[in-house]
């Protein structure tokens, strides 16, 4: 299923972008907008650094008809 293989790289890119404290570009937005993303994302700066950066994934879309993990 070539959907599910595009969503799954454009999460991994996101996931790599948050990593490595790219959260402020304009391909993040368009990552973050092309996911649905609904959660949080957190950045910690101090003297011009960013020390850590996160997402909470717990604040994703369900999508319809998507099987439950259990």
């Amino acid at each position: 299923m070539a959907g599910e293989n595009g969503a799954e790289r454009e999460f991994l890119e996101f996931r790599r972008k948050v990593q490595q404290a790219e959260l402020l570009s304009a391909s993040m937005v368009r990552l973050l907008e092309s996911l649905r993303f609904t959660g949080r994302l957190s950045v910690v700066v101090q003297n011009g650094q960013v020390l850590k950066s996160g997402y909470e994934e717990g604040y994703f879309r369900r999508r319809p008809g998507a099987a439950l993990l259990e």
